[in-house]
């Protein structure tokens, strides 16, 4: 036991009580670890986001290291979470592009863009209703609510009802409150 000789035993012993407490604390967090994944969130995917700025960077992969494949320049723009990386999250534009964002790029905020061709903004959730307003296709509008037909928006400070098959941005079957 030269190293029992060498620092006596006390001295083993404080230091045999150091590597436990080491490895104790190696176990606790090798536990916690993956329920904390560095920049997973913990919300559903996929799920829809808006990106956060006038310019974002589409990657083809999840680092600054990847090549920009897109730069989106539409503050509010609807994408769709398809996947998470760390701090990268990998998104879903309404014509199917797909590519990675930092995190920091998109926001919970809902929003939803107007497809196919001009649409009557209703001011109640019924196709027989008063139009308040009319919007064009590529319109972004602001997500209130929806119900299982319809989608409660607000397009350029109006309020109204769009049908939920004339926007995307919302999951089939989502409620939103």
């Amino acid at each position: 036991m030269p190293y029992l000789d060498r620092f006596g035993p006390a001295r083993a012993t404080q230091r045999m009580r150091l590597a436990c407490r080491g490895l104790a604390m190696l176990a606790v967090l090798a536990a916690i670890a993956p329920a904390a994944q560095a920049g997973e969130s913990a919300a559903p995917v996929p799920r829809f986001v808006a990106l956060r700025s006038d310019k974002v960077n589409m990657r083809t992969g999840p680092g600054a290291q990847y090549p920009i494949e897109w730069v989106y320049q539409r503050k509010d723009l609807p994408v769709e979470i398809v996947g998470e990386f760390d701090n990268w999250r990998k998104i879903r534009d309404a014509e199917g592009t797909e590519g990675w964002v930092h995190e920091r790029m998109v926001t919970s905020r809902r929003s939803i863009l107007v497809e196919g061709r001009i649409r009557a903004l209703h001011d109640r959730p019924e196709a027989a209703s008063r139009i308040v307003a009319r919007a064009e296709p590529g319109v972004i509008g602001k997500l209130l609510a929806c119900d299982p037909g319809w989608c409660r928006v607000e397009i350029g400070g109006v309020a109204g009802w769009l049908p939920r098959d004339e926007i995307w941005g919302v999951s089939p079957g989502e409620s939103v409150p």
